[in-house]
C-alpha cells in the first residue's frame, strides 16, 4: 500500500478520499464473495457441470423491463409501465380529471 502524506492534502482532498474508503469498505465483503462465486463456478466447469447442478439451486431469471403503457402529456419521453408507485405527473393528471386511457401510450 502507497504511503500518502495526509498532512500535504487539502480538505477536499482528505474527504474524496474518506468518500473512496467508506466505498471500498462497503464493496469488500461483496466483492470477496464475487470473487469466490467465480472460483467455485470454474471449479465446477472444470469437473463438466454448472454451479446450479452441484448446488441443486435454481438461478432466478431477470425479469425484462415492464413496456411503458403511459405517457406524461407534458413530456411524451416521461412514461410509466403501470407498475409501482404512481409518478407525480400521473396523480396530478388524475386529480383534473383526465382518464388513464387519456394517458395511454399511443401505439
Amino acid at each position: 500500500m502507497p504511503d500518502i502524506d495526509l498532512d500535504s492534502l487539502s480538505l477536499k482532498e482528505l474527504k474524496a478520499l474518506q468518500a473512496q474508503v467508506v466505498r471500498a469498505i462497503a464493496t469488500y465483503e461483496d466483492r470477496r464473495k464475487k470473487d469466490a462465486l467465480s472460483e467455485l463456478e470454474e471449479k465446477a466447469r472444470e469437473l463438466g457441470f454448472t454451479l446450479a447442478e452441484l448446488t441443486g439451486i435454481t438461478v432466478p431469471r431477470k425479469r425484462a423491463p415492464a413496456e411503458a403503457k403511459y405517457a406524461n402529456p407534458a413530456n411524451p419521453a416521461d412514461t410509466w409501465s403501470g407498475r409501482g408507485r404512481k409518478p407525480r405527473w400521473f396523480e396530478e393528471a388524475m386529480k383534473v380529471g383526465k382518464s388513464a386511457d387519456d394517458l395511454r401510450v399511443q401505439l
